[in-house]
């Protein structure tokens, strides 16, 4: 049996973006079916879509009419495209009417430090459950805690990040990072720090294209 080709993929996304939920559960399947033929090392990188947003943050849908100039029609369409993609690789996208859009910059704080405890991956799936599929507040201090808990990390270290302002240079630092480098829209999956595979693509497209690379790596 020949040795699985090591890849590392660098995920940028936010919490707060759908089409992220939808990629990491494609990227995983992906995965799954290349199970013995790739080794993925997978890194989640930052990225605020709405960094401005206040405490308590804004209502989804008039925010999505005012940033991308459109209307309310349109951004109930765009939910359906969303929640029929999500649907098909196993996740459930319940935003709608009434659901609100919050700052994310504290979770991807406490996701920086479950990078370091090897939770990453657990506790980024449990945040995009609790805001697409819960309708949870992913800024408020007590739910991170919760999903922290839930994703097998320390609770009370947990709230000692979250209430110090731990790692908040090291996200900025990593938001900078794939800024200057030419990422403006996600998710973007990155991998082996040179092959851009944009959007919130189908299982078959990260499938052929990191099945490709692996090829490329061995040759």
């Amino acid at each position: 049996m020949s040795t699985p080709i090591p890849l590392r993929i660098d995920f940028v996304s936010d919490v707060s973006c759908p089409w992220c939920a939808v990629g990491l559960a494609s990227l995983e399947q992906a995965l799954g079916r290349l199970e013995g033929t790739v080794q993925a090392d997978i890194h989640l990188q930052p990225f605020e879509l709405n960094p401005q947003l206040p405490s308590g943050g804004e209502d989804a849908t008039g925010h999505l009419m005012h940033k991308y100039g459109i209307d309310m029609a349109q951004v109930e369409a765009n939910r359906g495209v969303i929640r029929e993609r999500a649907a098909a690789v196993g996740f459930a996208f319940n935003m709608g009417i009434g659901s609100r859009v919050y700052n994310t910059f504290d979770a991807h704080r406490l996701l920086h430090w479950a990078e370091l405890e090897g939770r990453h991956l657990a506790l980024k799936k449990a945040l995009l459950h609790a805001y697409f599929t819960d309708g949870e507040d992913v800024a408020s201090h007590d739910v991170l805690v919760r999903l922290a808990a839930e994703a097998g990390l320390d609770s009370d270290q947990a709230r000692n990040i979250l209430e110090d302002g731990a790692y908040a240079d090291e996200v900025r630092t990593q938001e900078r990072f794939f800024q200057q480098r030419g990422i403006r829209s996600v998710p973007a999956t990155i991998v082996n720090g040179i092959h851009l595979i944009p959007g919130g693509q189908p299982p078959e497209v990260f499938e052929q294209a990191l099945r490709e690379i692996a090829a490329s790596a061995d040759g």
